[in-house]
């Protein structure tokens, strides 16, 4: 396990723009307890493993990547959520201090503290309703995309097509009320 780097005496220490993947069902407990408790502590960054994985690509190119892995963290999580209602992935895009990087589980991967408190959320993602049906049907052969059933990755490669809509953090309640 790798410690993010230090800063070089004198240097400002940047603070770390995380994803984190959730559910509306997470997101709901996360407002009402007034903490982010990512599941097991996971995340997604530009990390330099990812950087280093990429010939070429800006940091926001690279954002994207680390966005895309943790809106299929999200589906995963909704594969464990049955019965939740819409099917929706959503990604927090927190802003803060420190992280662990996790190379040796996937280029993007970093560990968060745990608690974190809501004001470190920059903005949000989360599919537009009309996205619902393929996230849900995606949500139930994730697992068997993952374990390389070919049918299974194109239903989840679809889910993963679909868009994400930008939220700001001041709108983290409104989201809630997407399906109302």
């Amino acid at each position: 396990m790798t410690q993010a780097s230090e800063p070089s005496p004198g240097q400002a220490k940047e603070p770390w723009r995380v994803f984190v993947p959730a559910t509306l069902g997470l997101l709901a407990q996360w407002l009402e307890s007034g903490e982010i408790r990512p599941r097991s502590g996971t995340a997604f960054a530009v990390t330099p493993a990812l950087r280093e994985a990429y010939a070429s690509g800006d940091e926001e190119e690279l954002a994207e990547v680390a966005l895309d892995e943790a809106a299929l963290a999200s589906l995963r999580l909704l594969s464990e959520e049955e019965g939740a209602a819409p099917s929706l992935r959503v990604v927090l895009v927190l802003e803060i201090p420190e992280v662990e990087l996790r190379p040796d589980l996937d280029d993007a991967v970093a560990r968060v503290g745990s608690p974190i408190g809501l004001d470190a959320v920059d903005c949000l993602y989360v599919d537009l309703l009309s996205a619902k049906d393929v996230v849900a049907k995606a949500a139930l052969v994730v697992d068997s995309a993952d374990l390389g059933d070919p049918d299974a990755e194109h239903v989840v490669a679809d889910a993963q097509d679909e868009p994400l809509a930008w939220y700001a953090s001041t709108e983290l309640s409104l989201v809630l009320h997407l399906a109302d």
